[in-house]
């Protein structure tokens, strides 16, 4: 209090409580009335639409829609707060695995599924507005460049992953290395790079401008299941 000339000794009662406080909330011991505020968490809604069982989940950047993939090959759109379907997206001939907003946008939804094939979507719509074909077995991780949405990387069970054209549907690059299957992917804050995590045991990054892996990590002794970048600072 000495060296803050904005707390006054008539304050120091609040300092002390306001601390008090502070250290209770530590040390885990919460007045009745913290554990009554923590209440507000709660189960919110079960929704029951599919027909077959979840195979993912994802919200968009608001929070204020999220969609679901499922073995019944559709990938459906519900409204968060009232949790009323808004779209059924159809068109996949096998399982509807990875799925995701092109966030930070909202306005497209991508989906990848085994049958070998990625499509993008009209999130307000649900139009169909490309469809990315060219992997030989299963698809099961997605994303989209976060700076800008102009292309979206997939994983597949065939070893490889692609970086597609949003617009045009074509492969720009094909991402060779793994010895295994690419089960996890994301693009770094700036769109520029990708890690995969496969199960080979290691994990890639790769130039999405070039197609080009600059960095192996290895170190596990098993398969590796996923592989995310920290979005606050961009790997190099």
């Amino acid at each position: 209090m000495s060296r803050e000339p904005s707390i006054h000794d008539r304050q120091r009662h609040l300092v002390h409580a306001i601390l008090k406080k502070l250290i209770e909330k530590l040390r885990g011991h919460g007045t009745a009335e913290d554990a009554a505020s923590q209440r507000d968490f709660y189960l919110f809604k079960v929704l029951r639409t599919h027909v077959l069982p979840l195979t993912n989940c994802a919200f968009n950047k608001s929070g204020d829609r999220f969609i679901t993939g499922s073995y019944d090959r559709t990938c459906k759109v519900f409204d968060t707060d009232s949790g009323n379907e808004l779209l059924s997206l159809e068109g996949h001939r096998n399982v509807v695995y990875a799925i995701a907003f092109n966030n930070p946008f909202g306005d497209k939804i991508v989906t990848a599924s085994f049958d070998r094939s990625c499509k993008l979507w009209d999130a307000n719509t649900g139009h169909l507005c490309n469809t990315y074909i060219g992997h030989e077995l299963e698809i099961v991780c997605v994303d989209t460049n976060p700076s800008d949405g102009s292309n979206i990387a997939t994983g597949s069970m065939d070893r490889t992953g692609r970086i597609w054209d949003a617009e045009t549907g074509v492969c720009l690059h094909t991402l060779k290395g793994h010895g295994a299957e690419i089960i996890s992917l994301q693009y770094d804050t700036y769109g520029k790079y990708v890690i995969t995590g496969s199960f080979d045991n290691t994990v890639r990054l790769w130039d999405v401008r070039h197609g080009r892996s600059i960095r192996e990590f290895i170190g596990h002794t098993g398969e590796i299941s996923s592989a995310r970048l920290n979005f606050q600072v961009s790997v190099y």
